[in-house]
């Protein structure tokens, strides 16, 4: 049974928002077992630009499923940000069924239905890449990354002569990881 926390930021959460909030993550429930309990943390926050963006946080003994989405609609938040946690689940209660098919182990407590069940080849590896690493700045790399259009570009640190990774989040800025060797 799902209890719910619903904070809002810029925004006054209305009986109407916590009604629809509370109706399409109360869904998630039939993915849980009956005696399993958990509370929904749901923050909606508005922006200046007018835009609504929507996180939701359910701590599990086992998982921890995390979503968010910024669109120019609370509603459609909350639609969106449900879709991405169900898709969440059933990957999740995917692995947990294969894994327990290879070690000989019970169930998690997740139910998911038969035919949502995301068949064994979705997590195959279906292409793969080679590539030599180029020693170049954070900067060079961002280009390169933008140049090809990718999320994400892997690069030797010129200055470090380590590996990293530059990607793009989804405030539109840049982020760094940089490898211990």
């Amino acid at each position: 049974m799902l209890s719910f926390n619903v904070r809002g930021e810029n925004i006054e959460v209305t009986e109407a928002i916590r009604n629809y909030v509370e109706k399409k993550i109360s869904k998630l429930e039939k993915y849980f077992d009956k005696s399993a309990t958990a509370t929904a943390h749901v923050n909606l926050k508005v922006y200046p630009d007018k835009t609504a963006k929507v996180e939701v946080t359910i701590p599990l003994p086992y998982l921890v499923l995390r979503a968010e989405e910024t669109s120019s609609d609370m509603y459609g938040s909350i639609d969106l940000v449900t879709d991405k946690l169900e898709r969440q689940i059933r990957k999740f209660k995917t692995k947990i069924n294969r894994k327990s098919r290879e070690r000989g182990i019970k169930d998690i407590e997740l139910v998911v239905p038969e035919a949502e069940i995301l068949p064994e080849d979705s997590m195959q590896v279906v292409r793969t890449k080679r590539l030599s690493l180029k020693p170049m700045d954070s900067e060079e790399a961002i280009l390169q990354m933008n140049m090809l259009g990718h999320q994400f570009f892997i690069f030797e640190d010129s200055e470090t002569n380590g590996t990293s990774i530059v990607y793009k989040r989804q405030d539109g800025r840049y982020g760094l990881i940089e490898t211990d060797e």
